[in-house]
């Protein structure tokens, strides 16, 4: 009987998990991150990681469950890295509507692109961009999305229009991309075709979020002129002649 409980004990015992887990995977994760923003997905190997990371080789099947779930957690916490959905509600969440939201984050969004101390997520996203992994639409769905529904949300509210309208969409595209722009940007090119543009980065931000906002106002009011059955505005002969 003794024996017996002794033995289920160990048993358990060896099955719980161990206390140092959550730390060694947050290691391998971040040692990861750096060794693929580095090397890419296709350079980094386990091998390298776990060496860099000091730990046994099996770790990243024991933690993740293979190199590619492994690549799949750098690529979200890359993103993350980039601009959190946590981080994006706190920007928000205190200001009075969508336009004061928007003007937040898209200033918050120009920072963060000419930032000249970017972390290793930067270069692991900039490597997926330009060279697409099966992991893309694993980092779409549960790292993107959720952040693009909150911006549809804000410029779909501002053009009064619903998130799923085209022209809020495009509305989103055209006020993320010129961000991504900037971050992918190699700072060499940039800098000696337009050495001037970034060397105010409130400025810069500042400006942005202006030549943004004005963009997504000329969108709607396009909008509304082209509605069906809203009259169009009448032409005084007089000015016209002139």
């Amino acid at each position: 009987m003794a024996t017996t409980a002794r033995k289920k004990t160990g048993a358990a015992a060896a099955r719980a998990p161990r206390t140092d887990g959550s730390a060694t995977r947050l290691h391998l994760l971040e040692t990861a991150g750096r060794v693929f923003a580095e090397r890419g997905f296709a350079g980094g190997t386990s091998k390298e990681i776990c060496e860099r990371a000091g730990t046994p080789l099996a770790s990243v099947n024991y933690h993740f469950g293979s190199r590619e779930s492994l690549y799949e957690a750098v690529l979200i916490e890359a993103h993350r890295q980039i601009v959190g959905l946590d981080e994006m509600v706190a920007l928000t969440q205190a200001l009075p509507d969508a336009r004061a939201k928007l003007r937040a984050l898209l200033g918050h969004l120009a920072e963060i692109a000419n930032r000249p101390d970017a972390p290793w997520g930067f270069r692991v996203m900039l490597r997926e961009v330009m060279m697409p992994s099966a992991a893309m639409p694993a980092l779409a769905e549960k790292a993107i999305r959720p952040k693009a529904a909150l911006m549809l949300g804000l410029v779909g509210e501002l053009l009064q229009l619903p998130p799923g309208d085209p022209l809020v969409q495009r509305g989103v595209m055209f006020a993320i991309l010129p961000c991504i722009a900037m971050m992918v940007a190699p700072r060499q090119i940039s800098g000696v075709l337009m050495p001037d543009a970034a060397r105010d980065p409130a400025a810069l931000a500042a400006d942005f979020v202006a030549f943004t906002l004005a963009g997504l106002d000329a969108l709607a009011a396009t909008r509304r002129a082209t509605q069906p059955g809203r009259p169009k505005p009448r032409v005084r002969l007089g000015a016209a002649a002139r």
